[in-house]
């Protein structure tokens, strides 16, 4: 009986708490949405899987929690807790990025910029209802709706906060087309939504080769916090532009990417153990999560509406929304509410010009937080 009972014991079901039922279910859902309604299952499904391993109850004397020290999950874990896997993921999302559409049409890197409001507005927010400085900060980059950097920012910030953060990021990130098009819709009438943009200008190759040169340079001496994760990102694209590096250009932006994010979606999933995972301050931050998101959106639409005060050409207000960083989602939102009202009317391509733009965007804000903030 001693024996069965030890035997028990070591079993999960000794072990458990009605806290890993809710996180187990938790991952059901991500894993559910992410195959039966396509939303980002690259990440959804990863992570999801993630969470259901984080929290199988075990007795504290085996180590196989991935916060404890030699566990495997631990040593999975070492790439996010020392911000190694998001500037990876930066650098085949570069090789995987058309600035074409930025560079023809330059102006439309404000709305990017623009979209960046809800960082700073949820940063505020985060002061407001009493989380430190450096956690608000981390907290705020949600907004940008840019997993990796979320997670790169977080474990400089706020290492106690980086599961709650990285699944609430991606969370919205896997959501815009349903958070989305709800605020782009409300903030603007059918006529704007009807407006036609000229069609991109073509960009010359040595200008798409030399524009992740100039913006690293730039945006590197103004945030060096984020040479990491831009540095990446443009030479991620100067592999896939220069046309001599056409193999390693290939290798960053399918195989290696994957492999990358299959270890940090099951990571970052795996570090929701429901007894770390399942605070007042989670709560917190997707409730902060979901209002920056919201505000972002509405940021990139309000300021492509005053603009137009100004342009003579107009800009349809919806591409606004494409200035979050979730690539390439909140473009094909744009596409797909625009076309709601004319089924002629492509908006996919000006779309993607902030959508890069606030890939940038959401980087320096990092990089800017990271050194104002540590």
């Amino acid at each position: 009986m001693e024996m069965l009972a030890d035997l028990y014991y070591f079993t999960g079901f000794g072990q458990l708490d009605p806290r890993h039922l809710i996180m187990i279910a938790v991952g059901l859902i991500f894993i559910a949405l992410g195959i039966v309604k396509h939303y980002e299952p690259l990440l959804l499904v990863p992570i999801g899987f993630g969470v259901l391993v984080g929290n199988i109850p075990f007795a504290p004397e085996m180590t196989l929690g991935i916060y404890q020290d030699g566990s495997v999950l631990n040593y999975l874990y070492f790439g996010v807790i020392k911000g190694i896997y998001p500037p990876l993921i930066f650098l085949g999302i570069g090789a995987m990025t058309d600035f074409s559409a930025l560079l023809s049409n330059p102006k439309l890197v404000l709305l990017g910029g623009a979209a960046q409001v809800g960082i700073f507005v949820t940063l505020i927010g985060a002061l407001f209802i009493g989380f430190t400085p450096a956690e608000a900060g981390a907290i705020g980059i949600i907004g940008g709706a840019d997993g990796p950097t979320a997670i790169f920012l977080s474990s400089q910030l706020a290492l106690h906060l980086l599961g709650p953060i990285a699944i609430s990021a991606y969370s919205y990130m896997a959501l815009v087309p349903v958070i989305q098009p709800p605020i782009m819709k409300l903030l603007t009438t059918r006529k704007e939504r009807l407006i036609r943009m000229k069609p991109p200008g073509q960009v010359s190759k040595r200008v798409k080769i030399v524009f992740p040169i100039v913006t690293f340079l730039v945006c590197a001496f103004i945030a060096p916090g984020a040479i990491a994760l831009l540095g990446m990102l443009c030479f991620g694209n100067l592999l896939k532009e220069c046309g001599v590096t056409d193999r390693l250009a290939a290798t960053a932006r399918t195989s290696f990417i994957d492999a990358v994010t299959i270890l940090l979606g099951l990571t970052v999933g795996a570090s929701t153990q429901a007894d770390v995972f399942l605070t007042w301050k989670s709560v917190a931050i997707f409730a902060l999560g979901a209002a920056s998101f919201a505000v972002a959106t509405a940021g990139g639409v309000i300021f492509a509406k005053l603009m137009n005060l100004v342009l003579k050409d107009k800009l349809n207000p919806l591409v606004g929304a494409a200035g979050v960083s979730a690539v390439p989602d909140s473009a094909r939102v744009v596409q797909m509410v625009g076309i709601e009202e004319d089924p002629s009317n492509h908006l996919l391509m000006h779309a993607m010009g902030p959508n890069v733009a606030g890939v940038i965007g959401s980087a320096v804000a990092a990089g800017v937080l990271w050194g104002v903030l540590t």
